[in-house]
């Protein structure tokens, strides 16, 4: 949103210039503060709801883990291993 070129003198373009840019920065400011106060204040229970998000995190990085070392055991393999299981796929 700039305004101000090819309007009357320079002074004043740089004056409509400066005004829009001015503009455009508070309406920016205005929007995202409000989306950053609602993240910074979810509810009335945060303390809860944030023990309860460690806990999830928590049990969901445990899970990964979890998952990480049984695809590790099944894809382990040595290269005679690897050959075997192409032919057993291929008969």
């Amino acid at each position: 949103m700039i305004i101000g070129f090819g309007f009357g003198s320079p002074l004043t373009a740089l004056l409509m210039l400066i005004v829009t840019g001015f503009l455009s920065y508070s309406i920016f400011k205005a929007l995202k503060g409000r989306r950053d106060e609602r993240e910074r204040y979810p509810g009335q229970h945060y303390l809860e709801d944030k023990e309860e998000l460690k806990n999830k995190k928590r049990e969901f990085y445990y899970e990964q883990r979890q998952r990480a070392w049984d695809m590790m055991r099944e894809y382990n393999l040595t290269d005679e291993e690897i050959e075997k299981r192409v032919e057993d796929e291929f008969r």
